[in-house]
């Protein structure tokens, strides 16, 4: 049994790509509403709340498709509780692999994708981050210049 599970990996990593996709958007839209009322470049509490901003967000993303996996499994059967399941979708998300629930060993390559599309999800968010961090320094070190020679 090879093609149900790489079918239906392939079907939840196109799901997550595209909940990963529209969750970057949403959240750089909140970022363009709020930047007006948090004022990053004029302050570091402004700066702190937008970078908190982001990694709330980033997380809420996560959490929605690590539980998108742990429903599947759980719809399968291939874990014995919800519970099992969510937090085997975490491990592997995480690729932390504790290894203490197993999937069965027909759905065992599902996990080992889950594991490789959380790797470029949660790199992707890094990415993100990194930009978003660098894009208010950048922000707030050209408005000090246009302060200071004003």
């Amino acid at each position: 049994m090879l093609f149900a599970p790489l079918a239906l990996s392939s079907l939840l990593v196109v799901i997550t790509l595209v909940i990963h996709l529209f969750g970057l958007m949403g959240l750089m839209r909140v970022m363009r509403a709020r930047a007006r009322d948090l004022r990053p470049m004029e302050s570091a509490a402004g700066q702190t709340l937008m970078v908190l901003l982001v990694v709330l967000g980033l997380f809420a993303i996560h959490t929605v498709q690590i539980w998108l996996y742990a429903i599947v499994y759980d719809a399968l059967g291939v874990v014995p509780t919800f519970e099992a399941a969510l937090y085997y979708s975490i491990c592997s998300f995480t690729t932390v692999g504790y290894g203490d629930v197993v999937l069965d060993a027909d759905w065992r390559l599902m996990g080992a994708i889950e594991s490789a599309n959380g790797f470029l999800l949660l790199g992707w968010s890094t990415a993100f981050l990194i930009s978003v961090v660098s894009r208010l320094r950048s922000i707030e070190f050209d408005w000090l210049e246009r302060r200071e020679g004003a």
